[in-house]
């Protein structure tokens, strides 16, 4: 048997017992992937990105282990509900327009020292100020850094439209004007290097694209590296008390790892390893979360139909944002149809030994928002499911 069709068998027999849908995490596997991005880390200490992992028993799991501190959130509602359960360092990856939240945040001391928040523009001081409700505390403030690749004089881009926030001067005088403003403690520095952490280098059948995406990413982090350095020397002028220096992701950790200014690398995906993790020649990991629909209908020799899974991920649309048919081996969408709604053809000589009830298992493109389609994991060992948790969604939580 194939290493694939041994899972395949495990899953089966694990799941023997549940009824299809339903999602998985293979603990074997998600421990091994956390242990690759400690080893690539090398020393520096990694933040949990909360959304690509939305189940807080797999946070508590991660964050118990050597090697990883905190967590990095996604929005302002979910850092307060997370610091209430426990997590003391939680840092908000993105500004935020939720006045009630904030209101909370300035009366809660504990919260407070809890939760940071990132800005990267002096009116988001002004919206936190106006959302005060006459609470008094200090916020714990992180700036964020423009990461993207400019060329040709700026004429190109290569990068998510982020933070405005991209030279040492402007950080610095950002970081000013917050020693200048009562209510508000500077903290940190973000840089998320998206073109580089989150863009696979090694596409199978495409070996021009991968090799233009290795010049463009090595040149990124080049730039960055030393763009950065300069920041964090232009800000700790202003703020030398700066707690922490954020900046990676799960695709670029020993990279931005290697970089002296950064205290500590962001990472999530690489948990679970989504199939848009596939294509990297940084690391290679194994794939922990999957979900499993049930065969409902055979139409015909070579092809099975099963329930639902149409479970598109974010970003800008495309093939590859659909989840993939993996267990088993050999079947592929129906090109008319595509991942359904309510049904989901495929094809395949693999589609004539299914039968009614069989679990066909999936990929889904992106990490965290599996979760969004499920209330629980199923946490296997081997071939036994030892837990069943609930994801946020499942503690009633729906944050985006």
């Amino acid at each position: 048997m194939t290493p694939r069709a041994t899972d395949r068998a495990r899953y089966d027999r694990a799941t023997a017992h549940l009824d299809a849908p339903l999602a998985l995490v293979d603990l074997e596997a998600f421990d091994a992937n956390a242990d690759d991005l400690v080893r690539r880390a090398a020393g520096k200490p990694i933040r949990v990105a909360s959304k690509s992992v939305r189940c807080g028993a797999l946070l508590e799991r991660v964050l118990g282990r050597e090697g990883f501190a905190g967590i990095m959130s996604f929005t302002l509602a979910e850092s307060l509900w997370l610091a209430r359960a426990g997590f003391e360092d939680v840092l908000l990856a993105y500004p935020s327009a939720d006045r009630a939240a904030y209101a909370e945040l300035a009366a809660d001391p504990k919260l407070a020292a809890a939760v940071t928040v990132m800005i990267d523009d002096p009116a988001q001081l002004d919206l936190i100020d106006a959302a005060r409700d006459g609470g008094r505390e200090e916020f714990r403030i992180c700036l964020e850094l423009d990461t993207a690749l400019r060329l040709f004089g700026g004429r190109v881009r290569i990068g998510a439209l982020r933070s405005p926030l991209r030279e040492p001067a402007q950080l610095a005088e950002l970081a000013r004007s917050i020693a200048r403003r009562p209510g508000f403690r500077l903290v940190g520095l973000m840089a998320y290097e998206g073109h580089v952490a989150g863009v696979g280098d090694a596409l199978a059948g495409r070996p021009l694209r991968s090799r233009a995406i290795r010049l463009m990413q090595s040149a990124a982090r080049g730039e960055l590296a030393e763009r950065r350095a300069a920041v964090v020397r232009a800000v700790r002028a202003v703020a030398p008390e700066l707690e922490f220096v954020n900046g990676g992701g799960t695709g670029s950790v020993q990279h931005t790892a290697a970089e002296e200014a950064v205290t500590e690398i962001a990472a999530g995906s690489g948990l679970y390893v989504p199939r848009l993790f596939d294509n990297y020649t940084s690391f290679t990991g194994r794939p922990a979360a999957l979900f499993a629909q049930p065969v409902v209908r055979r139409p015909g020799v070579g092809v099975v139909t099963v329930l639902g899974g149409g479970y598109p991920a974010s970003g800008a649309p495309g093939a590859d944002r659909l989840p993939v048919p993996y267990l088993p081996e050999g079947l592929r969408y129906d090109r008319q149809e595509g991942a359904g709604e309510v049904q989901t053809p495929l094809l395949g000589p693999a589609a004539d030994d299914l039968l009614l009830g069989d679990k066909v298992w999936f990929r889904h493109a992106k990490a965290g928002e599996l979760c969004e389609r499920f209330d629980t994991l199923h946490l296997v060992e081997g071939d036994r499911v030892v837990a069943a948790v609930p994801t946020y969604r499942g503690e009633g939580r729906t944050f985006l």
